[in-house]
């Protein structure tokens, strides 16, 4: 009995926790829930409509882009106090008319540059009275806004860059600067789009919004429920099969889900109690849980939303940066799989039991067929639809939408022939899993949706924006739907009721998913303040001159030190603001110091790097929400919950400097499909070996010299070119005019590394090296123009007579005035892959060893999962 008290208790908590953190933990009375309904619903729409073509196809209420950000930012604030107390002892049942006066008040500054875009329009740079008013009210407005949703953190850190903002002169002299007025420091932040309504908010309110409402309804539809069942069906039986589910069951709600918290919690609810049954100690089971979820934050194609702020920032289209964050995040995924293996190795646990029968090889073959079936679907969908557009051109929408709603109602059909998903009690007694045939086939409608977002956005090319917006309409289709089609297909008759509920989920899940958007909301506004503070007082050259003082010009010292700076700077803050804090600060230090010591990588390599390193903060103690949320599942402590989650993602934080060094991790340089295979079965095993090292564990229990083996078969995998470019230089030096030939005959999106000299406006001398996009092919001066350039010869060298504003060449920080004085050239030399010849033959050694150790240790006794 007080067992089952103590596990209500700790799910009341957890749920609290998740209703604090992301949807708010007011639950005020009847009429109160119906207003914020309204207003979460009318946010919903609204963002729905500015995406439609609707606007400019009826020429009804068209927004420009600021406009849209002020009416985004009055929702967000307007929610965010009245569903989020200020204090944990404030009133929860009920609204105060403090809250009332902020929510008004602070939604009114908001909107300010929607209600006065006219006017504001007519005399940039000059603010009235009214105008400073509504600017400093609003900016303390949204600072409380943030703290009653994100927390404290990062209030602190906007209040750092404010003071930092109108007290430059009284600084000390390496970070001082000549301060701002009032009336231009409110100007800046609030009435411009170079603070608050700056890149940030406009992709919260263009792309981001889109995205997590699609989440939203997906969910609501019930797909994350298919997910897990799914997972567990396929992997439960497993050695540590629990753990194994909540891997993939994690990576498949991550995107679904933009907060790591909600999918602890989702997810860690129903998976948490069976790894612990199966032999997980509590902190392990709730650790696995933290490291699955968090990892979702990198998974494309949301990636917490960062993925819509790097196109912003690194000036590549959004299918480029799925591409390049792919493959690591699937190898960190890959590993984590196999340490929760080990784990279970180390433990000697079993699965779980199957409910149905079927050999092994039964089982292989239907998931084979299964498999081979989806891939000759896609290859006849995608040709058919080809040939389609091809014949009967704009009809041919006509025909793709009748054979989607046909593949919709036949999926619905399928799967009505299935038992329905209802997710067991996971501290039930006896539990056994479900049977994977039934499983799967019960809810491939839902997937329809994701192919719709993916086949917008990969093959028709559409904007991140507009293809969310059609996927969600979809979604909507299908949660209007499915419930009436469903109950006819299984003989039950009530399709007036399935039609109701059907339109209580839409409204829920619009509601919901303006609800999710509240920190994202206030947090790329709250950020808005950091970039307005940089592009006001340059700080982030004084960022650059401190990392280079305490670095001493060493490279990895360098990186050693952003990546500490990125983890504290990320500490508390969501991924979205996470993002922009660490990116604007961070990512120029790393460009401009590397190109100094000749470390020269893309950009987007950069922003990646400073990334991850800020996104670990969400699982390191003491901050990380996640492994409190976790915590409280499994009912440990969550700080030995955060330690162990950090152990875990250790494989995550490795990745950053692999990349930097070595691209092609990044599918950056790679040539040919022996290549792109080479490179993702390379970086697979050394991700498996390096985790075999961490945990102390390969075939059998690891000796010292083998972990120290592993380590360097990992690193070997992972930078071959470290030992290759000791014996073989890569490049040698070229005359600068050699970048004109070579801009000229260069495939498209090719890259060239150049050194570049001359003087900052600050006086200082700077020798560095960049590495130069070319982007679409055309002549010398279009393809150097497509970059943001325009030079002109002067002997061997090229004088840059102008950089664009915005271009990708101001990004890399290039300058007018500015000389190239050379180009590196590929030297002619054998592939280095050739160093993965010793490094296989090092770990088959390590791997012969460990046979020989393990034939000569009697195998633990499994241990069965607890009844």
């Amino acid at each position: 009995m007080f067992g089952k008290k103590k596990d209500r208790a700790a799910s009341v908590d957890v749920q609290q926790l998740v209703s604090d953190t992301d949807t708010g933990g007011r639950k005020p009375g009847p009429w109160m829930q119906k207003l914020l309904l309204v207003v979460a619903v009318a946010w919903s729409l609204f963002q729905l409509w500015i995406a439609s073509p609707l606007p400019f196809s009826l020429g009804v209420f068209v927004l420009n882009d600021t406009e849209s950000r002020a009416i985004h930012l009055a929702f967000a604030v307007f929610l965010a106090f009245m569903a989020y107390p200020a204090f944990k002892r404030s009133p929860r049942d009920h609204v105060p008319l403090t809250d009332w006066v902020f929510a008004v008040v602070g939604a009114f500054c908001a909107a300010y540059l929607f209600l006065f875009y006219r006017d504001l329009a007519q005399r940039p740079g000059q603010p009235t009275e009214m105008d400073v008013y509504a600017a400093v009210l609003g900016v303390v407005l949204l600072l409380e806004a943030t703290r009653r949703v994100l927390g404290l953190p990062m209030v602190i850190v906007a209040v750092i860059f404010l003071v930092y903002t109108f007290g430059g002169p009284y600084m000390p002299d390496m970070i001082a600067h000549r301060g701002a007025s009032l009336n231009r420091a409110a100007s800046h932040y609030w009435l411009t789009t170079e603070g608050v309504f700056g890149i940030a908010l406009g992709v919260s309110s263009g792309f981001i919004f889109l995205f997590v409402l699609f989440g939203s309804l997906l969910d609501k539809a019930g797909a994350g429920n298919y997910f897990i069942k799914s997972a567990f069906a396929l992997l439960g039986h497993m050695r540590g099969g629990p753990a194994k589910a909540a891997v993939v069951s994690s990576a498949a709600t991550g995107i679904i889900s933009g907060s790591s918290i909600a999918n602890v919690v989702t997810t860690g609810t129903f998976t948490i109690p069976l790894m612990k049954r199966v032999g997980y100690r509590p902190d392990q089971a709730g650790a696995v849980e933290v490291s699955s979820s968090v990892n979702g934050q990198i998974m494309p194609p949301v990636m917490g939303a960062a993925a819509f702020l790097m196109v912003e920032y690194v000036g590549i289209p959004y299918t480029q940066v799925i591409k390049h964050a792919f493959l690591p995040a699937i190898i960190s995924y890959i590993a984590l799989f196999y340490i929760v293996h080990l784990e279970a190795l180390k433990g000697g646990m079993t699965g779980l039991p199957r409910r149905g029968g079927g050999t092994a090889m039964q089982r292989l073959l239907s998931f084979g067929m299964t498999v081979a079936g989806f891939i000759i679907l896609s290859g006849l969908v995608y040709w058919g639809i080809g040939w389609i557009k091809a014949a009967l051109g704009d009809a041919a929408i006509w025909v793709i939408g009748a054979g989607l709603l046909a593949a919709y109602i036949g999926l619905l059909w399928y799967g009505a022939r299935q038992p329905e998903l209802e997710l067991d009690d996971p501290n039930a007694p006896v539990f056994e899993l479900p049977e994977t045939g039934p499983t799967l086939k019960s809810g491939l409608h839902y997937l329809l949706s994701v192919v719709v977002l993916i086949w917008c956005l990969m093959v028709e090319q559409m904007s991140p924006g507009l293809s969310a917006f059609w996927a969600t309409m979809f979604m909507i289709f299908i949660l209007l739907t499915q419930r009436p089609i469903q109950a006819a297909f299984r003989g039950r008759g009530d399709w007036l009721g399935a039609a109701r509920q059907g339109v209580a989920d839409l409204v829920d899940g619009l509601a919901t998913g303006a609800r999710n958007m509240i920190g994202i909301g206030v947090a790329t506004a709250a950020a808005g303040l950091i970039v307005g503070t940089v592009s006001l007082t340059g700080v982030g050259l004084v960022m650059t001159e401190l990392v280079e003082a305490l670095s001493g010009g060493n490279l990895m010292l360098m990186l050693v030190l952003v990546a500490v700076i990125s983890l504290v700077l990320g500490m508390g803050l969501p991924t979205t603001a996470n993002y922009i804090v660490v990116s604007t600060l961070m990512a120029p230090v790393v460009v401009e110091l590397g190109a100094q010591s000749g470390l020269i990588v893309p950009l987007i390599a950069v922003h990646l790097f400073v990334f991850y390193f800020g996104l670990m903060a969400d699982v390191t103690p003491p901050v990380g929400l996640a492994s409190f949320a976790a915590a409280a599942v499994a009912r440990t402590d969550p700080i030995k919950t955060g330690v162990t989650a950090f152990w875990y993602s250790m494989r995550t934080a490795i990745l950053p400097f692999l990349f930097i060094f070595n691209t092609q991790l990044l599918l950056i340089g790679i040539t040919s499909v022996w290549h792109l295979i080479l490179t993702i079965v390379s970086a697979t095993v050394a991700m498996l070996v390096f985790a075999a090292a961490t945990q102390g564990w390969f075939l059998v229990r690891n000796r010292w010299y083998e972990t120290l083996a592993l380590l360097l078969v990992t690193f070997t995998l992972f930078r071959p070119g470290f030992w290759w470019d000791m014996v073989f230089p890569p490049y040698e030096e070229a005359p600068a005019v050699e970048l004109m030939r070579f801009a000229e005959t260069a495939p498209r999106n090719a890259n060239k590394r150049i050194w570049v000299e001359g003087l900052t406006l600050e006086g200082k001398e700077v020798r560095k090296g960049v590495l130069l996009p070319l982007g679409e092919p055309g002549s010398a001066r279009e393809r150097l123009a497509q970059a943001g350039l325009r030079v002109v010869p002067m002997g061997d060298e090229l004088q840059i007579i102008m950089v664009q504003f915005g271009s990708t060449a101001e990004k890399l920080g290039l300058e007018q005035g500015w000389r190239i004085t050379g180009i590196e050239m590929p030297t002619d030399r054998p592939p280095k892959e050739w160093m993965f010849v010793p490094a296989l033959a090092l770990l088959s050694l390590v791997v012969w060893s460990q046979r020989r150790r393990a034939r000569q240790t009697p195998p633990a006794a499994p241990k069965a999962a607890a009844a």
